[in-house]
């Protein structure tokens, strides 16, 4: 006789809500910030006041209530710099020239 599953909705909620999961998203974000940390260009021009500044800039966010209904663990990782999107997705508007260092960094740390 074939096994039948049923899903319950409200065990899959409370999982998605859990310290163990939320655990988990706080492990592969700083685990993503460190390898986006590691690879994350630094300018040697002398008279940028900018030099470090974008590498310096890598924050882990954490909320339970995260995704569009706000009820799952969430951790993302941000850069502050105010120059941070020319350096992800370059100077024009994505048509090429930019690091994509947090797209590196995720594949490397294992998220993709």
């Amino acid at each position: 006789m074939p096994t039948r599953f049923r899903g319950d909705m409200k065990g899959v909620g409370e999982l998605l809500r859990s310290q163990m999961m939320l655990r988990e998203m706080i492990r592969r974000a700083q685990a993503i910030r460190s390898a986006a940390e590691a690879m994350a260009p630094v300018s040697t021009r002398m008279d940028d006041h900018h030099t470090g500044l974008y590498k310096a800039s890598f924050k882990v966010i954490v909320t339970d209530r995260g995704a569009r209904r706000h009820d799952r663990a969430q951790a993302t990782v941000h850069n502050s710099a105010w120059y941070a999107a020319w350096v992800e997705y370059g100077a024009e508007g994505g048509r090429g020239g930019g690091h994509h260092v947090l797209l590196r960094a995720a594949l490397a740390a294992g998220g993709g």
